[in-house]
């Protein structure tokens, strides 16, 4: 063996990371009506039927940014885990989540290329249909919770970060400068219109609803943090599942874990003191998800 080839794989052994996989982009292949740019990271060892899950970038940011600094454990555990991740990837400052064509099913919108991502990938890799899950923060956050609503017959479960408004808050309000009055003011829809709302996306589908996570910091000035409440109210509505009980210092100090149910389908993360972003926490993200 040449000596350089020695070293290369002394490194390796010592760096298990220097074999891990690249962030790629897929050019072509999907149908992307909004002309989104699509990346994914595939690991080297893939499960059996690899789940994927996809991690849209908060806004102002991209796909290598929100895989390097944001989602920054989720690579390690798809080296660990076998699992694929997709980062997509918006031409305008943030995601779609106000316009008719995002909000309803296969209308046409962000969400509709989306999930042409996740079919790309689901065929070419013979992934897990049935394990599919998307989370993001701020912007990625708000995309997370309109791909969930419009598109349960594709997603098993999502996790919110700081992206907390209840969906269709910012309908027809363009993207994220201004809302909808009724998110603002004391006339703000109930539960139930809430989940009226949601449920509206995709009227006919008469499935599983996705499982929900949601996390938000009591001092955010960006997104307020009274949303937080409004998409509790909507996806306890949707799920038919009422709170149940706060846990304090969950996952750690600070956090309060507010449980519905028995806490399998909808939970939320009130963090006091933590502004705009919540940290990623993918240990809870991915034991939500059935993968830890």
């Amino acid at each position: 063996m040449r000596a350089s080839n020695l070293l290369a794989l002394a490194f390796a052994l010592i760096n298990p990371l220097a074999l891990a996989a690249k962030l790629t982009q897929v050019p072509s292949g999907w149908d992307n009506p909004t002309k989104l740019a699509f990346y994914i990271y595939v690991p080297d060892k893939l499960a059996a039927k690899p789940p994927v899950i996809m991690v849209p970038h908060p806004c102002g940011g991209g796909a290598q940014d929100t895989f390097s600094r944001v989602a920054t454990g989720l690579p390690t555990q798809a080296d660990k885990l076998g699992f694929i991740l997709i980062f997509p990837q918006t031409p305008n400052t943030c995601w779609d989540c106000s316009s008719s064509k995002s909000l309803k099913h296969n209308g046409g919108g962000d969400t509709q290329g989306m999930v042409n991502m996740v079919k790309y990938t689901l065929e070419k890799y013979a992934g897990d249909a049935s394990r599919v899950f998307v989370t993001g923060s701020s912007s990625g956050g708000m995309a997370t919770n309109a791909l969930i609503a419009t598109y349960p017959d594709v997603f098993a479960a999502g996790a919110s970060f700081s992206g907390a408004p209840a969906f269709a808050c910012w309908n027809g309000a363009g993207l994220p400068t201004g809302t909808d009055p009724g998110c603002q003011t004391n006339k703000k829809p109930t539960g139930q219109k809430w989940g009226e709302l949601a449920v509206s996306a995709y009227p006919t589908f008469n499935g599983t609803r996705p499982a929900m996570q949601i996390w938000h910091g009591t001092t955010d000035n960006v997104v307020t943090y009274g949303y937080l409440a409004d998409q509790l109210a909507q996806w306890s509505n949707v799920l038919g599942i009422p709170f149940s009980k706060n846990e304090t210092g969950d996952p750690e100090t600070a956090y309060t874990k507010m449980v519905y149910g028995d806490g399998t389908r909808l939970v939320g993360y009130s963090v006091q003191g933590v502004g705009h972003i919540v940290p990623f926490h993918e240990k809870q993200v991915l034991q939500f998800f059935g993968l830890l």
